[in-house]
């Protein structure tokens, strides 16, 4: 027998079918993708549907002045969890397709995990450290049980059953290495193993879809920070455990068993990607932050997909011994891509955005919110960008896969590239909140002179009480400074309260809780730093033709153009966004000097303000151009909010300076002049939880404050109709005159808050107009705002006209809350909910008469 030369066998085609050839599986037919298409579009519609309606809620309740309940996130979450999960389970048991199986599968474990995850939200945002903390630890455990649920399946359906066709091209469920060795499904080989460059690329996208956030966000304190890393490894770990090697492998054929090529691997299999993981977004991150998760992470699909394609590859140097078809199921998925690329992709709203600054607070001008949807849509983009240019890359069916040293050059170019924004554009540093200590012993002010009456005794009293405050807190505070020393803690002391700001997060808080001389340890928290200043708030409105319905109504006018008294020889001072200095309506009241003036939030050495509400508030007080109800009073003024936000130690800082000024870059302890402080004080400001105060935070100021001779007026709040609506500090305190608001028909408007106090108390005091007050803003111009901060200064301005008229009354801040209720007018209680009774705790003693306080104050 003759034989020919032997020829050598093309490795890389496919073997040979078998002999008989195998029947093709039946089609399932097309209503179990017409089901999952639509219980895909209910899943993606309850998460992000309900997230987003939630967070709206809680959002209404915050500037409502609603407590939210501690059940709200939990129970909502679990609800959205159940409306996805029944009718994924119900796909997960369909029969005779894989590919619907497999996405019932991985929607359903997406949804349990948004429901299990969803209780943590119980956990206080003040509280976020311990919240992260707990967050990943329960992703650490649902990542390994629900492995250990992924191998026991497939030890089940492995152990001496056959393989379905649509997960092997072979007959015994195995695909052949070159070698000759077969290799079990869900084995690993060299292609997903080191020699893949799929890892490399999934960092760069991470890091891609990371860099907005560099650019924008802000790191919080170190712990915080540290826990955000963990918590994104975590979420990360547990999306290469949720879209497995089995979840990728369903979408690598068609639906009768024949190969599909990796297109559908990237079209199909990442949109499925893509349900999952907004599902399982919905639950990652305290409310507010799950928005940005949901916007980020569900987009990353795709461009997993084309990692897996990637990853499923032969190396170049291996192309010409392959023996299967890329994308056609043979080889196993990879972890390692979808748990970086995941994990990057998380870690930006995590670690980068404080979650309380999400907030409707914030919504007016560019501050947090429109940045953090600045950072989530670049995101989204650089995701969308990344699926297509992936997809295009990675699914092609025949082409070998790159070098590894490419996919880590790629990632290490996007890593220098990520620090260089984020150093050189970003907001470097650690951003944390801090915390206000205050100490068991505060100073005793009782018998404080009252001596002479007049400007000459109230300076006296101001003097007195200053040395006794400042005495105390250096005495009780000695061994605690000592001991923060000692542990290198950045900290400010306070005497006004007799308190500390100490610069650390929850180990220091714990610390502290347990030292000897404390008494409570509050949360001070402050803003994280934006990529661009908010711009300033303007006024469009000229400055008024006549006097405003606003001062005629209280009589005013009448003040100045009868009585001859407009404030003069008074001084008011203003704690709020800032003064524009330079307004027409205010720059020529400026009390002037090097000890008028105090910004503890960004070091201004002149009066400014972008925000327009302290501009707005004081010039009602003490504003020319017939704006303000004293215009010959004059003024100083400090910053304690920043962006509408403030904390206990920031109001602390302006209370300080009120009683006692000082220079600028003085010592509050050493260099205030208690002669200086003015008479009166307005404040439309409020402390609620959220800012860090509790319902005794500021009590000790506002008590040496009135001892002081200094009086004290603060705004009821705008969180109205509700009974029981006046709970922010300072405005519940005894010694603080609350003062709510009315419109021009005297009716006590709908914002204003009513009483009871929390204590039972009846407030507030007495209403001023409050709706649609024209007043200065910063640039030159003016504007009409409605609040409970509008009504404030017109009290403040009433007293001003008062001890202006009457100098020995100065001080007297009984007498004078004496006279302001006996010659109140008669005020409409407005749409007073039932069960605010007495009348007073809508509308207080009635509406100031600025003439008949004046007239009774000069008897």
């Amino acid at each position: 027998m003759q034989h020919g030369p032997i020829r050598p066998y093309d490795l890389s085609q496919s073997p040979p079918p078998p002999w008989p050839p195998a029947p093709a599986p039946a089609r399932p037919g097309p209503w179990p993708t017409v089901a999952a298409v639509l219980v895909g579009c209910w899943a993606v519609a309850v998460t992000v549907g309900g997230q987003a309606t939630g967070w709206l809620i809680a959002q209404v309740l915050l500037v409502a002045g609603i407590d939210e309940p501690a059940w709200f996130w939990p129970v909502g979450d679990l609800v959205a969890a159940g409306l996805v999960a029944l009718p994924a389970g119900l796909l997960a048991g369909l029969p005779r397709s894989v590919a619907v199986r497999t996405t019932g599968r991985a929607w359903l474990i997406a949804a349990g995990a948004l429901g299990v995850f969803g209780l943590l939200r119980a956990i206080p945002v003040s509280h976020h450290e311990g919240y992260l903390a707990a967050l990943a630890v329960l992703l650490a455990l649902a990542t390994m049980l629900t492995g250990r649920l992924n191998r026991r399946g497939q030890q089940i359906k492995h152990s001496g059953q056959p393989v379905e066709p649509s997960q092997s091209s072979e007959p015994d469920g195995q695909h052949i290495e070159p070698s000759g060795q077969p290799v079990k499904p869900g084995g690993r080989t060299s292609a997903t193993g080191a020699g893949s460059p799929a890892t490399g690329f999934a960092i760069a996208a991470g890091l891609a879809l990371l860099l907005p956030w560099a650019w924008i966000g802000a790191l919080g304190g170190p712990l915080e920070t540290v826990l955000a890393i963990g918590t994104a490894a975590a979420v990360g770990w547990f999306a290469s455990i949720l879209l497995d090697g089995r979840f990728w492998a369903a979408y690598q054929r068609h639906s009768d068993g024949r190969p599909a090529g990796g297109p559908r691997l990237v079209l199909l299999g990442g949109l499925v990607a893509g349900v999952a993981l907004a599902v399982l977004a919905a639950g990652i991150g305290q409310p507010a932050t799950q928005l940005a998760e949901l916007i980020i992470m569900p987009s990353a699909g795709f461009a997993a997909a084309a990692l897996q394609a990637l990853a499923q590859r032969r190396p170049a140097t291996q192309r010409r011994f392959a023996t299967y078809e890329a994308g056609s199921g043979n080889r196993p998925g990879s972890a390692a891509p979808t748990a970086w690329l995941v994990g990057l992709a998380a870690l930006g709203p995590l670690a980068f955005t404080d979650p309380e600054e999400i907030s409707l607070l914030l919504l007016s001008g560019r501050d947090v919110p429109f940045w953090a949807a600045v950072a989530a849509g670049c995101s989204l983009a650089v995701a969308l960008l990344l699926g297509l240019g992936y997809g295009v890359s990675f699914a092609r069916a025949r082409a070998a896969s790159p070098h590894r040293w490419i996919g880590t050059a790629t990632a290490a170019i996007v890593l220098v590239a990520t620090a260089g924004v984020y150093v050189g554009l970003g907001q470097p540093g650690l951003h944390g909140e801090r915390l206000l200590v205050v100490l068991k012993e505060q100073a005793d002010l009782g018998g404080v002179s009252t001596g002479q009456s007049g400007q000459a005794g109230r300076d006296a009293r101001v003097r007195e009480v200053y040395q006794r405050l400042v005495a105390t807190a250096e005495r009780s505070q000695a061994e605690l400074r000592r001991d923060l020393d000692r542990f290198r803690l950045d900290y400010t002391p306070y005497y006004l309260v007799n308190a500390i700001e100490v610069n650390g997060g929850p180990v220091a808080r714990a610390w502290l809780s347990r030292h000897d001389a404390v008494d409570r340890v509050l949360l001070a928290p402050r803003l994280r730093p934006l990529p661009a200043e908010v711009a300033v708030t303007r006024g469009d409105a000229a400055a008024p033709s006549s006097v405003p319905w606003n001062l005629s109504m209280i009589g005013a006018d009448r003040v100045w153009s009868q009585l001859g008294v407009d404030g003069s020889g008074i001084v008011v001072g203003g704690s709020d966004s800032g003064v524009d200095g330079r307004h027409p309506a205010l720059s020529s009241r400026f009390r002037g000097g090097d000890d008028s003036w105090y910004d503890p939030w960004n070091g201004t050495r002149s009066p400014s303000d972008r925000n327009g509400h302290g501009t707005h508030t004081l010039a009602t007080a003490v504003g020319g151009n017939d704006v303000g109800v004293a215009p010959g009073a004059r003024w100083v003024g400090c910053v304690n909010l920043d962006r509408n936000l403030g904390n206990p130690a920031r109001y602390l800082d302006c209370l300080q300076f009120m009683l006692a000024p000082f220079p600028a870059g003085g010592n509050p302890f050493t260099d205030g002049r208690p002669e200086r402080a003015p008479q009166i004080l307005t404040n439309s400001w409020g402390c609620p939880p959220l800012e860090g105060c509790d319902p005794s935070a500021l009590r000790p100021a506002t008590a040496a404050l009135a001892a002081a001779g200094i009086f004290f007026v603060a705004a009821a709040g705008n969180t109205g109709p509700f009974c029981g609506s006046v709970d922010d500090v300072p405005a519940t305190y005894p010694d603080v005159f609350t003062v709510g608001a009315v419109d021009r028909n005297r009716a006590v408007t709908d914002f204003s808050s009513r009483g009871p106090t929390p204590d039972g108390a009846v407030k507030p005091d007495l209403v001023a107009p409050g709706a649609g007050i024209l007043s200065a803003m910063p640039g030159g111009g003016y504007a009409s705002l409605d609040g409970t901060s509008m009504a404030t200064p017109h009290v403040a301005g009433v007293v001003a006209l008062m001890w202006s008229a009457n100098p020995a009354l100065i001080g007297d801040v009984e007498g004078t809350w004496r006279i302001l209720r006996d010659t109140a007018t008669v005020a409409a209680p407005g749409q007073t909910p039932d069960g605010c009774a007495p009348e007073a705790n809508s509308e207080g003693a009635g509406l100031v008469d600025a003439y008949a306080a004046v007239q009774a104050a000069r008897r």
